[in-house]
């Protein structure tokens, strides 16, 4: 077995093991990077399906998005803005699909009073969240102990405002059940975007794309540390002394031995004990990564010759919580002629068409898109599903969230080291939770951190 010696081992070859394993080495330290995959991204992933370039994970920029911004910029790479001229599609509950502009659905006066109305009571509870402590809030334990769909029925009894209100944070973001995830996580994940107001403006949230994908981020931060990262190397094995913390710690693959002073989990934490830790990680250690769960969303990308809608004056803007597609988006690359569009089936849903055949799932979202865009939506000249729940080394999308009560018990201890151990990835962070620009700030925090300790 190969032994390698390093000041820093990094597990996972994602934009936030990446990050901090640059910053260590222009630091002075010599790092090792481990990726379990047989490439270089984490949950970005930009492929050539069938002659079309899609980003298969993460792919939009946000304005508020400083630390990614920044990274691109460093690595020279080019943005361009998601097509939004036209008009938008909604589909209410009798199915009718009505154009609007805006950010605001056109639903009934009444309906439209008590969205507007939970979004200004969420966009102040918001600005009482601190996004890398929510659970310092002083109703943090009261707020984590009522679902958020629980929290939406003692605010109005409008079901088609609860129902939209709830699909951008339950659908869109933490692609679980309302029911499934507590108040205050939900304020979390606004409040990581600055504003609720912010999660619905689509304009804002997802705003411009990397000309050539996404992907091209890590590969960027990749190639400045050469031969420091392997592929195909999963982590089976931590060794490490409590007793003797300035010991270091043994990361064992299944040809690999590195020795290093310190190591970074820089990966999901629903995948943390897929190592072993000898000695056993701290009982709270235990207890805390099994109130974490990953959401479950499947990313479905349809491919035309033209981007035909446009003719049409739409958008490509799509929601519906009453349609197997919940948002859908003109997501069509710089530059190519051909139209492409995005939707995404999230959490209960995507349960359902995975009980189908691969062909009745198809036809079935297909249908589903047809509903938005007329009938030349059924038939894409290339058409792809994005399943990271069937990923080995991902085991769902996007990102990991506490369980009822988890987030106000467990999070103050979510990143805490264990002796020479530290812990990196988007679903740690507070700013940028769940995003690129997340795992990029907490790459940084973790480094900086290391570089303190000497």
């Amino acid at each position: 077995m190969e032994r390698i010696d390093c000041d820093v081992v990094i597990v996972g070859a994602g934009a936030s093991g990446l990050t901090a394993a640059n910053k260590l080495k222009d630091a002075g330290k010599s790092v090792v990077v481990l990726e379990a995959r047989d490439r270089i991204g984490g949950r970005l992933w930009t492929d050539d399906i069938d002659g079309a370039m899609l980003e298969i994970g993460g792919q939009w920029v946000s304005p508020d998005q400083d630390a990614l911004i920044e990274t691109i910029d460093e690595l020279g790479l080019e943005t361009y803005s998601r097509y939004r001229e036209g008009e938008n599609v909604y589909i209410g509950e009798t199915g009718e699909r009505r154009l609007f502009e805006g950010d605001i659905f056109p639903v009934p006066a009444k309906t439209e009073g008590e969205i507007v109305g939970l979004i200004e009571k969420l966009d102040a509870l918001v600005a009482e969240i601190d996004p890398d402590a929510p659970w310092a809030h002083p109703r943090a334990k009261e707020l984590d102990e009522v679902s958020f769909a629980e929290w939406l029925g003692t605010q109005t009894d409008d079901e088609e405002a609860k129902l939209n209100i709830g699909m951008f944070i339950a659908g869109a973001m933490l692609t679980k059940p309302a029911h499934a995830f507590s108040a205050l996580q939900a304020l979390l994940m606004a409040a990581s975007a600055g504003s609720f107001s912010n999660l619905v403006d689509a304009d804002f949230i997802l705003d411009k794309r990397v000309v050539g994908g996404l992907q091209l981020v890590p590969l960027g931060l990749a190639e400045r540390l050469g031969g420091a990262v392997r592929l195909g190397q999963p982590v089976r094995k931590l060794r490490w002394n409590p007793e003797q913390p300035d010991a270091g710690v043994t990361a064992v693959t299944d040809d690999l031995e590195v020795h290093a002073k310190r190591v970074i989990l820089a990966l999901a934490p629903v995948l943390i004990s897929r190592i072993s830790y000898e000695p056993p990680l701290p009982r709270r250690q235990h207890q805390l990564h099994q109130h974490l769960s990953m959401g479950f969303v499947i990313k479905v990308h349809a491919v035309y010759e033209t981007p035909f809608w446009r003719a049409d004056g739409l958008s490509g803007t799509a929601f519906s919580p009453y349609e197997l597609v919940h948002e859908a988006y003109d997501n069509t690359n710089h530059g190519d002629p051909r139209g492409t569009l995005v939707g995404f089936v999230s959490d209960e849903e995507a349960d359902g068409v995975f009980t189908l055949d691969a062909e009745e799932r198809k036809a079935k979202i297909l249908e589903s898109l047809s509903h938005y865009y007329g009938e030349q939506a059924k038939n894409p000249v290339v058409y792809y599903e994005s399943d990271w729940g069937s990923e080995e080394w991902t085991r769902g999308a996007y990102a990991a969230s506490f369980d009822m009560g988890g987030l106000a018990r467990y999070g103050a201890d979510l990143r805490t080291p264990v002796g020479p151990i530290h812990f990196s990835c988007s679903d740690m962070a507070g700013k940028g939770y769940q995003h690129v620009d997340g795992a990029i700030r907490v790459g940084r925090e973790v480094a900086a951190a290391i570089l303190a300790e000497g």
